[in-house]
């Protein structure tokens, strides 16, 4: 489970910033919220990020998605490769590294893995492990401006491996490309950790499609959440068919669609349909017709779309970063997504779900607790500042109550991170 996700001068980022998923010594309900990893170890399910447009709730989340982009992509680097860097660029210094590290659990035990990096070099990397609660931690391997150092008692995969990473490698990577088994598994966890928009939905459709048409994992979850949410169809059906010019857009140049066709012959499409009833003048169910998915509403459009990564996510316990989670979406809909995360029923194998949302209506302690809450807001210097609502002091001097109205409370300003609009 990810505990932890900190970054720095990423985008808007400046100084480090740290969402975490370790819940609080706090009452709030619902005790389903969490789970109990270790005694009094809490790790929570769900996270919500608010703040006004441009504060740097998708900069936190593309940060995410980056560093998980630069782990994947480390193997496939050649020497002289450049790293895509993007540092915050409103400060006079501009020498500084970006900085990556994550908090997670794997097979009993709590990891600590970051890095930071330049346009041309990995300025530093390390490793650590602990038990599950543990306060002392191991080095497994540590590198910086001198070299890589490894403790071959707890990381014996790394013998003499140093000499082999280039500079612009991470040495994680390269340990796992070797056969290391540690670094296998924490690589193959970084691959269950998927960031995905809320907005370009469309993105996912192949694999919703997929998950529907192979009966993969979440596929009947899906199935009955579309029918819970009465989105005016009666049933989902796919279609496998070989590839020619009429699954290509009708716009496309002739000239195109042939190259197209040629490097495409052999390959199979699947195409999805919804299923609606059809009725005689007394309101009699006679028939029933098939819709192109595309003829649906954009809203039942994401939801589809949405709907492999989401409940493939549950099914398997992994964990999933929507940006925009709300994007054309009723709020009745987002805050069933949200419980579905919650609840240990719907989800028994504790997957994880932190959001993004401009939906006030899921501020609700019914829905989620004070530290499942996250504000995001720029400072004078244009820096993205990200904190908790148990961070706020208000100003009576206290923390926000449990029993307080979260969503009236935010849109008057008293947690901050609102937009300010000039007269």
């Amino acid at each position: 489970m990810l505990l932890e996700f900190s970054c720095a001068n990423f985008r808007s980022i400046n100084g480090k910033c740290t969402i975490s998923l370790l819940g609080q010594g706090i009452s709030d309900a619902s005790e389903a919220n969490f789970t109990l990893l270790h005694k009094k170890l809490k790790v929570l399910k769900t996270a919500a990020l608010y703040g006004a447009n441009s504060s740097g709730k998708s900069n936190i989340i593309r940060a995410f998605a980056s560093m998980i982009g630069h782990i994947m992509d480390s193997v496939k680097l050649n020497e002289n490769d450049e790293l895509d860097f993007d540092p915050f660029r409103l400060s006079s210094a501009q020498n500084k590294p970006t900085f990556f590290e994550l908090l997670f659990t794997l097979n009993k035990k709590t990891y600590r893995y970051g890095f930071e990096y330049n346009s041309k070099s990995i300025q530093g990397e390390w490793l650590y492990s602990s038990s599950i609660g543990g306060k002392t931690e191991k080095v497994l391997f540590i590198r910086n401006e001198e070299g890589i150092g490894v403790e071959l008692k707890n990381f014996p995969e790394g013998e003499n491996k140093e000499e082999h990473t280039n500079t612009n490698r991470l040495f994680l990577s390269l340990c796992a490309q070797l056969g290391g088994e540690l670094s296998k598994q924490i690589i193959t966890e970084f691959t269950r950790m998927n960031v995905i928009s809320g907005i370009q939905s469309g993105r996912y459709a192949g694999f919703s499609k997929i998950m529907l048409h192979k009966h993969l994992d979440g596929c009947d979850e899906a199935v009955a959440f579309f029918n819970k949410m009465k989105l005016g169809f009666d049933g989902i059906e796919t279609v496998e068919k070989e590839i020619d010019s009429t699954s290509l857009p009708i716009e496309m140049p002739e000239e195109l669609k042939e190259k197209l066709i040629e490097e495409l012959k052999g390959k199979r499409s699947i195409d999805l349909y919804s299923r609606h009833k059809v009725y005689n003048t007394h309101g009699k169910v006679v028939d029933t017709v098939s819709f192109d998915i595309d003829e649906e509403s954009e809203g039942t459009k994401k939801l589809i779309q949405l709907s492999g990564p989401i409940f493939n996510t549950l099914a398997e316990g992994k964990i999933l970063w929507i940006d925009e989670l709300d994007a054309k979406m009723h709020p009745l809909i987002s805050q069933y997504i949200v419980a579905l995360f919650n609840d240990p029923k719907t989800n028994p194998h504790n997957a994880q779900l932190i959001f993004s949302t401009h939906d006030t209506h899921l501020l609700s302690s019914k829905l989620l607790r004070r530290d499942q809450i996250w504000f995001t807001e720029k400072d004078e210097r244009e820096q993205t500042d990200l904190y908790n609502m148990m961070d706020i002091v208000l100003p009576d001097g206290n923390k926000p109550r449990s029993d307080s109205n979260f969503e009236r409370n935010y849109i008057a300003g008293r947690y901050g991170a609102i937009p300010y609009i000039n007269e």
